[in-house]
């Protein structure tokens, strides 16, 4: 009996634990080229398009404007720049881009900003405004930040919202706490929104070589899935120690239903 369950021991704590090159990210996998620490890496960031259901925040400010203002935001903006929660800050005060790719601005009317960057956009408006305007005019166009949905096997699942421009996969990760040590880090799937629709894409997180990819930076209502490992499914212990703890409960409680039977 007591070699039995020493031999029972080591091939549960060998099959169910999860090992440090599972949970590891941003490695050197075998097979591709190695980044070094030191090197350089020049990202591969493509620019965000509207899409339709998009909330952009439009400012708008003449010469006069400058003058008697400067170039500081009203007041209004920077409590809503303050606000908190994980809805978009310019939900009440900025414009959505309907099914048809449109917003629509005040004197000017309907500017078709579908699959436009926010520069480009920008610039659309400006020139519509030309006509309207004779003076010198300066025309901001802005989110109200980055907002994501993380699923599945994180230790704070949700929907987020970050108020800034450029957030990397990890910072997304790191803000929902991590993902467990159950989670499948070399198959994350990313759902992206595009103009034209949603595309799934599966991510190697372990692998150094996502940091050159398109996906290494978050773009606005991307939602991350992360997928159990098989050890969740069985119900073994995240390591060596919890192995062993939950194979010790279980012969306990065989034995003592042996006992029990017995008498």
């Amino acid at each position: 009996m007591s070699t039995f369950l020493k031999v029972l021991t080591i091939l549960v704590i060998c099959s169910s634990c999860v090992s440090n090159k599972k949970i590891v990210y941003l490695q050197n996998l075998e097979g591709n080229v190695p980044i070094l620490e030191d090197e350089l890496i020049t990202y591969n960031q493509p620019e965000y398009r509207l899409q339709y259901n998009d909330i952009i925040d439009v400012n708008i400010q003449t010469l006069e404007d400058f003058l008697e203002n400067g170039f500081n935001l009203s007041m209004q903006r920077r409590m809503q720049m303050g606000a908190g929660g994980v809805g978009d800050i310019f939900y009440l005060t900025g414009y959505t881009v309907d099914k048809n790719g449109f917003i629509r601005l005040p004197v000017v009317g309907e500017i078709h900003v579908m699959d436009k960057t926010l520069e480009e956009t920008r610039e659309i408006i400006e020139d519509k405004l030309r006509a309207y305007i004779n003076t010198e005019i300066f025309v901001r166009v802005k989110f109200g930040g980055i907002r994501y949905t993380t699923l599945g096997e994180f230790r704070s699942p949700g929907k987020y919202m970050v108020l800034q421009e450029r957030m990397t996969i990890l910072e997304a990760i790191s803000n929902s706490g991590d993902m467990t040590p159950t989670a499948k880090r070399g198959e994350v799937l990313l759902i992206r929104q595009y103009p034209e629709g949603t595309k799934l894409h599966r991510i190697n997180l372990k692998d150094r070589q996502l940091m050159n990819s398109p996906f290494f930076f978050i773009q606005p209502n991307d939602q991350l899935y992360a997928e159990p490992m098989r050890v969740r499914e069985i119900g073994a212990g995240e390591n060596a120690v919890q192995s062993f703890s939950l194979l010790m409960t279980s012969v306990t409680a065989v034995v003592l239903l042996l006992n029990l039977f017995a008498r």
